[in-house]
């Protein structure tokens, strides 16, 4: 009888059984596990570091002062850079993400800057200029939306310390980015980008230099125990 048992190929298959297959499910599902602690830390380690930025745009756009108000139109949410064309006016390539780690002032525009586009571009070199220390934070763009070329004049007043970063990019890349007031064209405006390359906020046309240099202190404000000088 015992010998009859022994020699039963059923009697040993379930050991076998759970050696080859219930040990592999058991070796998977700590993997598993493991992998989701890990997800959770990354993730936390991820928001740990956003919360200075995230802390100053809700003290920013929520948390306000009684009675403040801002002077230029805050675009809510902001805008994210998006993957732009950009060339330089010799025609080399240039990275949208470049762009980022600075609070941009952007003028845009065509090549043939007329009277409105000139005081523009002064405007933007007053702003930083008037933000004293802080102005390392800030760089000066103009987007150029044609492929005409900039007058040899323009170009070397830019060229001067602190130089204007100027850029090429197609008029309906640029639009699906930044958005004139109802009413106006791109080009009337004063962009301000925030160094995450977020568009947040739009100045009106003929703006108050005054009231405007307010608005970017504010937001220089909101944002320095994040954003240094630099990229």
């Amino acid at each position: 009888m015992s010998g009859s048992e022994s020699s039963n190929p059923a009697a040993g298959a379930e050991p076998l059984r759970f050696t080859v297959h219930s040990l592999p499910r058991a070796e998977l599902a700590d993997e598993a596990r493991r992998v989701r602690a890990g997800r959770w830390k990354l993730l936390g380690l991820v928001l740990f570091a956003a919360l200075p930025v995230i802390a100053s745009y809700f003290t920013y756009y929520v948390i306000r002062p009684e009675g403040r108000t801002n002077y230029a139109e805050l675009i809510v949410p902001p805008r994210p850079l998006p993957a732009l064309t950009l060339t330089d006016l010799d025609g080399r390539r240039v990275d949208a993400a470049s762009l980022k780690g600075q609070w941009l002032l952007v003028v845009v525009g065509p090549a043939a800057c007329g009277e409105g586009c000139e005081q523009r571009l002064f405007l933007q070199r007053q702003l930083r200029e008037m933000t004293g220390r802080e102005r390392d934070r800030v760089d000066k763009l103009w987007l150029v939306t044609d492929d005409a070329p900039v007058a040899a004049a323009l170009r070397e007043a830019l060229a001067a310390p602190p130089a204007t970063q100027v850029l090429r990019v197609p008029a309906a890349e640029l639009a699906a980015w930044l958005a004139a007031a109802p009413g106006e064209s791109l080009d009337a405006h004063l962009y301000i980008v925030d160094p995450m390359g977020q568009w947040m906020m739009r100045a009106p046309v003929r703006p108050d230099p005054a009231r405007l240099k307010r608005d970017l202190e504010r937001l220089l404000r909101a944002s320095s125990s994040w954003d240094r000088p630099g990229r």
